[in-house]
């Protein structure tokens, strides 16, 4: 029940970051730098599929070492180091073979992405951390 909670604070909190981001960035920063590729509305299945995988990794590589470790330092770096190595095999494949992607996307993205990841981490370690605690369990 512990790694579900976790799961489900992870999609929520990532979820929201990200709906904000997209929100921001999209047509300031990603519409200008990339707009030419992109499509003109998101499309749903593909999406919904990486924001129930994702929170995955977060916390099987972030969240149960952090727990294991009861450590909230754990969670921030273990959960920063996934989601900067995650947001650069997209965007240094995309900046290696795509003719409109340049550095700064590729850069500001893997910023984003490992900021968000441990943020997201760091919510779940202590959401989960509360509870257990009130429930007496570890």
């Amino acid at each position: 029940m512990t790694y579900v909670a976790a799961y489900i604070v992870v999609l929520l909190v990532f979820g929201i970051l990200d709906a904000v981001w997209l929100t921001m960035m999209g047509p300031a920063f990603y519409r200008a730098q990339i707009g030419e590729i992109l499509h003109t509305s998101v499309r749903l299945a593909p999406a919904i599929a990486f924001y129930l995988m994702y929170p995955i990794g977060v916390v099987v590589f972030a969240v149960v070492p952090a727990l294991k470790a009861e450590s909230l330092m754990t969670a921030l770096i273990h959960g920063a180091l996934f989601g900067a190595i995650a947001y650069a095999t997209y965007d240094l494949t995309n900046h290696a073979v795509m003719k409109v992607w340049s550095l700064q996307v590729t850069l500001v993205d893997i910023a984003y992405g490992t900021v968000a990841s441990g943020l997201a981490a760091v919510v779940a370690y202590l959401a989960v951390s509360s509870l257990s605690g009130l429930l007496g369990a570890n």
